[in-house]
């Protein structure tokens, strides 16, 4: 938790971000992922300062675990002085503790973006899906609660101005901004109306930015001309060399396949799966993960 020093911005876990994304799709299935396109409302998880502390506390960490779908999984809160936001404590369950920073006792507003992390750690260790490494495993946290639908909590949580600064999650805020505009470009919703801080909201846009550029990648037929300007030459590239041909600043490579011919593979823009089809003008390819049907010119 960020309070009041410097917020890491741009995209230092992008990667892992996209790694997430892919091994969430892998572990839930295309179907289950969808039953998640409606996201937490936020007159479900609003706290007043006027609400018991303890009594709405619990009350949000229900509407969370009702979210994630975890109707067997009772959360218990309390509040203690602490370095970072939160902690829960992974145990067998049905039953888990939450702690929240003492800070939250006066900052009411941002107890559901704490939870929303806590509780997709309980999601995740029910669904045994994790990363190798401590950091690794907090990003698939934050990314699969904003996938699912709650961690637009945590981005609207970040908040700056000449004296202060918060941010919630390990995710630079336009990393949250790229796996909510992930989410949006993929269930249709339009999370930027629920924004109260207005960092958060160009966070939003930035990472939406991006996310779409993912969608403007050769060899899809979306492609700029620049793009496909490159990929031509590449292309060429490669079928005249008859090598695996890759770069690391594309998203792209080319791979020789049978009777003189090439392949190309290439990340699909919902889930980052990669895709490989053959080169030989417009395809049209279909992720055998989350089922994304893709427009080529190979």
């Amino acid at each position: 938790m960020a309070n009041g020093g410097p917020v890491e911005h741009g995209y230092p876990h992008l990667e892992t971000v996209r790694a997430a994304v892919t091994a969430l799709y892998r572990r839930l299935s295309c179907d289950t992922v969808r039953t998640f396109s409606v996201s937490v409302a936020p007159a479900d998880v609003a706290f007043c300062d006027t609400d018991d502390l303890h009594l709405g506390a619990q009350r949000v960490a229900r509407e969370l675990v009702r979210h994630y779908r975890l109707p067997d999984a009772r959360l218990i809160v309390g509040f203690r002085e602490m370095t970072h936001a939160a902690n829960v404590e992974l145990a067998a369950g049905p039953e888990y503790f939450v702690e929240l920073n003492d800070r939250f006792r006066t900052h009411r507003r941002d107890i559901g973006a704490a939870l929303a992390h806590e509780v997709a750690h309980v999601y995740l260790h029910r669904l045994d899906l994790s990363l190798p490494g401590t950091r690794e495993n907090e990003i698939l946290t934050d990314t699969v609660a904003t996938y699912l639908g709650a961690g637009w909590l945590l981005l609207d949580a970040f908040r700056q101005d000449g004296a202060s600064s918060q941010k919630l999650g390990y995710l630079t805020p336009e990393e949250f901004g790229y796996v909510l505009a992930k989410r949006a470009l993929a269930f249709g919703e339009d999370p930027s109306v629920w924004f109260t801080s207005a960092q958060a909201y160009t966070a939003y846009t930035e990472g939406l930015a991006l996310a779409r550029r993912d969608e403007r990648q050769p060899p899809l037929v979306s492609a700029g001309w620049a793009g496909r300007r490159r990929y031509a030459r590449d292309r060429r590239h490669a079928q005249d060399h008859r090598v695996s041909a890759g770069r690391p600043d594309v998203p792209y490579s080319f791979t020789p396949a049978e009777h003189g011919s090439l392949r190309v593979a290439f990340p699909c823009p919902t889930c980052h799966q990669r895709i490989r089809v053959p080169v030989r003008g417009r395809v049209r390819a279909r992720c055998g993960l989350c089922r994304t049907v893709l427009e080529c010119d190979t």
